[in-house]
């Protein structure tokens, strides 16, 4: 059991990366990860989110979605927008600093593709309650990941001397084409 939750997890976060890989999450990884601190932030927060999500889907597909499943989609869409929702108002209570820094991404969570993707993986894999959470962290962990990798590179590269046509986006998105081809070489090790 704790083998199978081990893989869960690293498949989450590194094999099946779901911004690396899988190209879920895009918005929050080329837009927040320009400073380090502001993108291992913005993971915390999707880390957050995931997990409700996880709590949240396998008890809608326990008790509830199991008599109408045609609603799936639509209650997934309801929760992950009202815990997004929460997630907003707490931190631009707790930390108003970290709301300007994250800007108009914080919202962003509410229609992000890999939180809806996630709730979308854990139905279809049929996770129980644990596993469905260690699958959360190791998605989370592997956006976090992703987006300090990001972060990290492009503050580095911030003073090197790049070219005028390959700054700004450009650059941006050959770093973040770099590191999924990186990334695609974990592909073969597992598939879950």
């Amino acid at each position: 059991m704790t083998g199978d939750l081990g893989w869960i997890f690293f498949s989450a976060m590194v094999v099946n990366n779901f911004t690396l890989m899988l190209f879920l999450g895009l918005c929050p990884f080329l837009g927040v990860s320009g400073r380090i601190d502001t993108a291992l932030r913005m993971g915390a927060a999707n880390t957050f989110v995931l997990v409700l999500t996880a709590v949240a889907v396998w008890s809608l597909n326990t008790f509830v979605l199991a008599y109408a499943p045609y609603l799936r989609l639509i209650a997934f869409i309801i929760v992950i927008a009202s815990l997004v929702q929460i997630v907003e108002m707490v931190v631009r209570k707790l930390s108003p600093v970290l709301f300007r820094q994250l800007g108009i991404f914080l919202p962003l969570i509410t229609t992000n593709c890999a939180i809806l993707g996630f709730a979308i993986f854990q139905t279809n894999r049929a996770y129980t309650f644990l596993e469905g959470l260690v699958f959360a962290v190791g998605a989370g962990a592997g956006l976090t990941l992703a987006l300090a990798l990001m972060a990290s590179i492009r503050e580095s590269i911030e003073f090197a001397d790049v070219p005028d046509v390959a700054r700004g986006m450009a650059l941006v998105l050959f770093i973040a084409g770099s590191l999924s081809l990186a990334f695609m070489g974990f592909a073969g090790l597992l598939s879950t």
